[in-house]
């Protein structure tokens, strides 16, 4: 590696991790301030604390490092340009993508590290804390918080795939139920669609249910059977549902995509096209660390020489938060059914990495 290299990787890499150890430490100052009320009814040990917050850093870590590589690259590079040495190093025949090819090889290297979190680490971890989070809210209450859960889905016995778009844990009731019965090669062999289903003397008992059967071709035998109301052979309990629903944040990808693919034969439209946006934008987020030190080049060169600080943490707010909200609109029209999942979740990105292009090949 060149002098000048190791020079400019140095300068982004040490502001990087000063910049993340900041914003770690600050999500945690402010989310002990903002719950210090409950804290201090609840009295949780300070081990259970600790735990809790360890099983939050890679989740934080993923929110932190694109922002962390946009002010750490406008910051390093704006510094150079103050100084003069952008004219040096340029002078010598160095084009702008000669100049940072190290610093964009670190941010994809950052952003491999943050889709393996992504996959491997964040799921399992994000559930650890969540259950913590939980242990210490309702450690000190003698009665357990009901709730509604909406788009519960479980694995059942008999290879069974449960799909519930609402259940009420205060009544062990559901609504909008769809039961769909596998054979071991994973084909499709019955279909219970009910509009409502209740729990009482340990059974559960559906209400106006239909019953589809399937041959092995994946096709319709028989008539459908409607029935007002009926008994079913289900040895889950209300309790089973809700400790074993399916979340897709704390799934890894291969797990979202088998679960999607198992979803797809239940006719829920809407949740599996919401389900493979989420899927896709967890492939492409990570990402983001590389493409957003792309943008930040251009703007730190341009930025005026005498205001390198506050210019890097302006700009680094304003072009963050435009990345941020036309990443949401994209992912909310390919919710909508406006854009494909795949284009929705990949499109701000691409179109990032065209103006990142465009900005440095401006440069003069």
């Amino acid at each position: 590696m060149r002098i000048l290299d190791r020079y400019i990787l140095k300068s982004v890499v040490g502001i990087f991790f000063s910049c993340v150890f900041m914003f770690l430490f600050m999500y945690v100052i402010i989310d002990l301030l903002s719950n210090l009320e409950d804290l201090i009814k609840q009295r949780p040990p300070v081990e259970l604390l600790i735990q809790y917050y360890l099983y939050s850093i890679p989740g934080m870590l993923k929110e932190v490092a694109a922002f962390s590589c946009l002010l750490s690259t406008l910051y390093a590079f704006g510094k150079l340009n103050h100084s003069n040495e952008i004219i040096a190093i340029r002078s010598c025949g160095q084009s702008v993508f000669q100049m940072a090819r190290t610093v964009i090889i670190f941010g994809i290297i950052v952003s491999l590290c943050m889709f393996w979190l992504g996959d491997r680490v964040i799921p399992k971890y994000s559930s650890l804390a969540l259950k913590t989070r939980l242990y210490i809210e309702q450690g000190t209450k003698k009665e357990k918080k009901h709730e509604d859960i909406t788009n519960l889905t479980m694995y059942g016995t008999r290879n069974r795939l449960f799909f519930i778009n609402k259940f009420h844990t205060n009544t062990d009731t559901m609504e909008r139920i769809i039961v769909l019965e596998h054979d071991e090669h994973q084909n499709i062999t019955k279909k219970i669609v009910a509009n409502k289903g209740v729990y009482s003397d340990n059974v559960w008992r559906f209400y106006q249910s239909i019953t589809y059967n399937f041959d092995k071709a994946g096709q319709v035998i028989d008539e459908p059977i409607y029935q007002e109301e009926e008994i079913m052979a289900i040895p889950e309990s209300p309790v089973e549902f809700v400790s074993q629903r399916q979340r897709p944040d704390f799934m890894s990808l291969a797990q979202m995509d088998d679960y999607i693919w198992k979803l797809s034969k239940s006719g829920a439209n809407s949740i599996i096209r919401n389900l493979k946006v989420d899927y896709y934008q967890r492939i492409f987020f990570p990402f983001s660390c590389a493409i957003i030190i792309l943008l930040a080049i251009p703007f730190s060169l341009i930025m005026r020489r005498r205001a390198t600080g506050l210019s890097s943490i302006g700009i680094a707010i304003l072009v963050s938060f435009l990345y941020y909200i036309l990443n949401a609109v994209s992912i909310a029209f390919g919710k909508g059914s406006i854009l494909p999942p795949v284009l929705a979740a990949s499109l701000i990105h691409i179109l990032a990495v065209i103006f990142a292009v465009y900005m440095i090949n401006r440069l003069p």
